[in-house]
Formats: structure tokens, sequence, C-alpha cells
């Protein structure tokens, strides 16, 4: 026999936790044929001497949605290993939606996920009207990696009802015309449906994205359908219940019946606050009662702080202010040259001071308007502690907006001020990956493009969590980021190297593997701004049986997939 690719002298984690061992790959066909001794000619040879070889990283909460029609590679998730990405998450997908309608679809997308509209203008070639057509259009697209779609409700929502999705509740012809679309979108092969119910989810006009508006019977008969069918996830975006433990228990209970009478798994993403560190515990017991009731439930947890990035380049908390907005509508190096003034300084700090009442309310990672200095730190590195504004400050006797002024001219620009937004208190991160009902993704890749950057969540898991703090073993954390997401959300022939699996792998040096620094380019469609970050450390990302990435550079192949639901299989 001659193989495709054999892949020799590495360390082989296979996924499962087990403990690692060495073997050969042999890839034929795009699958794992062989896990041992091979000594059979190959098409090639990858040397993994030194290195671990795992499968690929899968990540369950992206927004890859809109990105997959004008980035084939699947930057910046590729960079950091993943192979396959969930999309259509928190209600949001590009269908069902006719072309004439597009704008509808956007105004949920702009602000509640931060993609530019015109970027979904220039980037877009909208092909589809119904979802199982979108499914269509996304598998005829060139990809470097797999992708897997929920149905998201504002799409739904407004492809039945129009403009009254963003006011009204749906009617039982609305309802019944929404269950067809969602029948016909499960049977094509969407991996679920998903909704939002969370304020921190706004249009442009800072009113409720179209989810928003339904009631909890509209998504008890959306989820049925599932249960009817047997087949499908529901991913929710939390919802605003009021703080008292009765109003929580309340959400908790529907959300355990929802599971239990239905047969649907549920998923929703949690973090911890500093500011409510009470509500994040109870969620995890719900897991634990849901299973025992019968139920499937499981929580998609970070591995850090959720922060917000903010910059020069991008945005600033001031940029409402008096003062501010003038200066930030200026280019970049005029504003730099304002920032020297001395009498334009002192204007700029006394209006960051005295606020802005009149300034929108933040919403999700959005830059806070009157950010906490303590909490604001100065991000010039990817790794150590960064000083924070405020003790900054201190040391040089001077306020707090003069340390952001001076540190954003030393840098040139170059520098990011990280507001953690949740997720502040590592032990809580550490607990809630830890947790036997829960998966490590939630990167939101493809959205907040620049606000955040989480698609480096699975390799940060390596570098800290695992090597600097050595809270996990490799094994472990290898397990984390394929078997159980796969696991999780169905992938049965993905998240293992085994024999006969689909060979999605990466070869990775345990030593180095790491998040580079984050970067802000201007390289969406239209030239719109985002945020991008790269990793180091991993030497081969094989899709599909293909060699996708060597040492962060594309191959110039696009072996991704799209993957359907097990209905459409």
């Amino acid at each position: 026999m001659t193989y495709d690719i054999v892949i020799k002298n590495g360390t082989v984690i296979d996924g499962t936790g087990s403990t690692r061992f060495s073997a050969d790959i042999g890839i034929v066909d795009g699958k794992i044929k062989t896990v041992g001794k091979i000594d059979a000619d190959a098409k090639e040879i990858i040397d993994a001497s030194g290195q671990i070889v795992s499968p690929g990283f899968i990540d369950g909460h992206t927004h890859m949605d809109a990105q997959v029609s004008w980035d084939p590679l699947g930057t910046c998730s590729v960079w950091h290993g993943i192979t396959t990405v969930v999309m259509g998450n928190c209600g949001f997908s590009l269908a069902p939606c006719a072309v004439e309608d597009k704008l509808m679809v956007m105004r949920n997308l702009e602000r509640a996920e931060d993609i530019a509209p015109e970027a979904m203008e220039a980037g877009i070639d909208w092909t589809w009207t119904t979802f199982p057509e979108y499914l269509e259009s996304v598998e005829n697209l060139p990809k470097g990696i797999n992708y897997s779609a929920y149905i998201g409700h504002s799409a739904l929502r407004t492809y039945t009802m129009g403009e009254r999705a963003f006011t009204d509740t749906a009617t039982a012809e609305d309802l019944a015309a929404m269950k067809k679309e969602l029948t016909d979108s499960i049977n094509a092969g969407a991996m679920g449906f998903s909704t939002s119910r969370t304020r921190n989810h706004q249009t442009p006009d800072g009113d409720p994205v179209a989810s928003r508006l339904a009631t909890w019977d509209e998504v008890r008969e959306l989820v049925g359908v599932m249960g009817e069918l047997g087949a499908g996830i529901f991913e929710i975006a939390g919802e605003d219940t009021p703080r008292a433990p009765e109003a929580q228990r309340e959400y908790h209970e529907r959300l355990k019946d929802l599971a239990v009478d239905t047969g649907v798994p549920v998923t929703w993403g949690m973090f911890s606050s500093r500011r409510a560190p009470e509500i994040w515990p109870p969620y995890f017991d719900l897991l634990n009662e849901t299973a025992e009731a019968g139920g499937t439930m499981f929580a998609q947890v970070h591995s850090r702080a959720l922060n917000s990035l903010m910059s020069f380049e991008t945005t600033m908390p001031f940029d409402k202010f008096p003062v501010w907005k003038e200066l930030r509508a200026k280019p970049l190096a005029e504003q730099k040259k304002l920032l020297r003034d001395p009498e334009m300084r002192t204007k700029l700090i006394e209006s960051a001071n005295a606020g802005n009442p009149n300034a929108p309310r933040a919403v999700g990672v959005e830059a806070s308007r009157k950010p906490a200095y303590k909490w604001l730190a100065v991000m010039d590195t990817i790794d150590g502690d960064h000083p924070s504004v405020h003790d900054l400050a201190e040391e040089r006797g001077c306020d707090p907006v003069e340390v952001i002024i001076d540190e954003a001219l030393k840098h040139d620009f170059k520098v990011f001020f990280r507001q953690p937004i949740a997720n502040e208190d590592q032990d809580h991160v550490l607990e809630m990956m830890k947790h036997p009902r829960s998966v490590v993704t939630f990167s939101d890749s493809g959205a907040h493009v620049s606000q955040i950057m989480d698609s480096s969540l699975q390799t940060h898991v390596l570098a800290h969590w695992v090597r600097e703090k050595g809270e996990l073993d490799l094994e472990t954390a290898v397990n984390m980021l394929t078997k159980q997401p796969a696991e999780a959300w169905g992938f049965k022939d993905r998240g293992q190297i085994k024999e006969g699996l689909a060979a999605d792998i990466i070869i990775f040096d345990p030593d180095t593997i790491a998040p580079s620094m984050p970067e802000v380019k201007h390289d969406l469609p239209a030239s719109a701004i985002r945020l991008v970050q790269k990793a180091e450390g991993i030497s081969s990302t094989i899709v599909n049986g293909e060699v996708l990435m060597r040492n962060g550079d594309h191959t110039g192949v696009y072996p991704g997939k799209l993957l359907r639901g097990p209905l459409a299989q």
C-alpha cells in the first residue's frame, strides 16, 4: 500500500485523554488508515520528531457565517489549530433570507456581532433564500477548514415576519411558517437552532434584535420541532433575568424542562463576573440536575478573561465624548500630533473625567464609556502581567487618562488597553473548564472583529494552563479541545486519532505553542477593520487528509467540508 501521508516519529495524544504514545500515522483518501509502525511508501512523509500529533481542535461557538463567503482559509481560527467550527450561534445566521431583504439580517448582525455592513455588502454573494439553499452555498465555497451551522432565530423571524419581527409577537401563521422552515433546515443538515434573549444583542439603533421579541412559548414550539425530528441542538445566548435567586431559579427550571420535555440537547455559554460572582455556580448545578432528570445540557466555557481590546487604531472608551469625538475623527497621524499638544491633552483629560451622560450605553464587549482604571491594563506583549492604568498613574503621579495617552504615543499606537468584561477570576475559569458537563470553546471567531480576539483560546489553554501554570496535563487539555466538543456536537468521525476517522490532525511543539500578539488589520472586504492573531509552535495542520498549513503558512489547498447534521448524512 502507498499512503497519501505518513506522519513519523511523533508523540501521539489521541484526544481521548489517554496517555501519550509513540506511533506513526498513515492517511489514505482523507481518513486515518493506520496508527502504529509504518514501513510502507507514502506520497509525503512528515517528520514529527519532538512534536505532539493530536486531533484538530473543534470550536463550537463561532460567527463565521459571513466570513466564510470571503475568507476561504478560515482565519483567525485556522492559525490556532482549529479544523472544525460551528457557526450560526446566538440566533444569528444569514439564512433564511432573500437577497432583497438582506438589510434586515445585517441589522441583526451589525452591532450585536460587530460585523461591518460594508464588509458584508462587498464580500457576500447572496445566492440563497432558504436555509437549505444557504447550506448548498457554503458547501460549494472553497474552504480550508470544516464548517457546520445552526439556523438562527433572528433570521428565521425576519424571513417569516419581515419588519414585524423587530416589534411583534408571532401569530399562529408566523409560527407555523417558522416551524416549516426549521423542519426543512434540520432535514437539510442544520446542526440545530439558536436564539438570543440578552440585552447585549442590539441593532445599531439600540433596539432588540429580532429573536428578543419572541415569547418563551415561541422558543419552546421551535425547539419542539427538533424534538419531533429527533435531531438538532438548541443553543441560547442567555436571558436577562433579575439577580434575585428566585428569578434565576425560574429561568433554570424553564431550561431544564425544555431539555427534558423535548429530548433536545441544550447548550449555553457561561462566564463569571466580579460584579455578580454568585450567578454562575447555580448554572453548573443546573447541568447536573438536568442530567439527573433525563435531559442533556452542556455549558460552553472560555479559557481566560473575556477581554475588550481597545486601541487608538480601533476604538477607545472616550470616543463619543466632547473633544475626543473631534480628535478621533481625524487621521491617526494628525491625532498623534494633537496628543502631544499640552493644551489639547488638558482638554482631553478634562473631557474624559467629566464623562458624557449622552453617550450610548456599552453593550456586550463594546468599550466601556467609564473604564475602571484598576482593571484597564496596558497590553504591549502577549505574555506576563500587564500593569493597570491605575497603578501606572499612581507610580507616575499623573491622571490615568494621561497614562493612556503617553502609552499610546510611546508605542506609536501599537498597544492595546485590555479591559476584562467577564471571567476576571481565573480560579473560576479553571473550575468551569474542569466541570464534566462543560466544553472549552466560545471564541466568537468571525464576530466582534474590532473588539475582542478570542480565536486563540485553544492555544491559550496549552500555553497558559498546561505549560505555564501546570493546572492541566497535556492529555487532558487536548481532550478538552478535541473529543469533548466532537461528542457534544455529534461529530462522530472527528476529535480523535483513530483508524477510520477523518484525518483532521495538527502537529505542534508543546514547548512553544502559544498565541502571538494581536494586530490591527484592514483586510476585510471594503478594507473594513479587524483584529487578527496568529500562533507559534504549530508546524502542520491537516484537514481531511491534506496539509492545509505548514508553519503558519497556507499550502494553497482547500480541503474543508460542510459538515451536515445527522438527518442529512
